[in-house]
């Protein structure tokens, strides 16, 4: 009865896995670990003799420790694979902020040399030759855009 229950909750997790990637709510990369770990989940829950037999013959004397010894390893990988996916993040993240906070100050450079040609070019009152006209409707943006 117990190898049914924890074969249906492998196949339960495995099914809302599958949804979960279907849906957008976790990644591809990600839902592809959370399917193997159901899918051993069902093989186990299905077929408990099996890891019996695999750590017998592996020369574990008590079955269950090789069972606990590869959750350990499994969560130690995981949380190092964490560990570096949120790494590059941050740097990412870093990087992104530096290049935001050059991209505000070139603008910022940019709009004090507009301001400065325009008061030039308001204080002289001397046009270069150019249409009035044109450069009156570039200015007030109806010939932007």
């Amino acid at each position: 009865m117990v190898s049914l229950i924890t074969g249906a909750i492998g196949l339960g997790a495995a099914a809302l896995i599958v949804w979960l990637v279907r849906k957008d709510r976790l990644h591809v990369n990600h839902g592809f670990g959370w399917i193997v770990a159901a899918a051993c989940f069902s093989l186990l829950g299905f077929a408990p003799g099996l890891f019996d037999e695999v750590a017998v013959r592996l020369g574990v004397a008590y079955p269950p420790v090789l069972g606990l010894t590869l959750a350990i390893v499994i969560l130690v990988i995981k949380t190092l694979l964490m560990d570096i996916e949120r790494a590059r993040l941050e740097m990412r993240n870093q990087r992104l902020t530096q290049r935001m906070a050059m991209l505000e100050a070139e603008i910022k450079q940019l709009q004090r040399v507009v301001q400065s040609l325009a008061r030039d070019d308001s204080s002289s009152g001397a046009t270069d030759g150019a249409d009035d006209f044109g450069e009156t409707e570039c200015r007030s943006g109806k010939l932007a855009g």
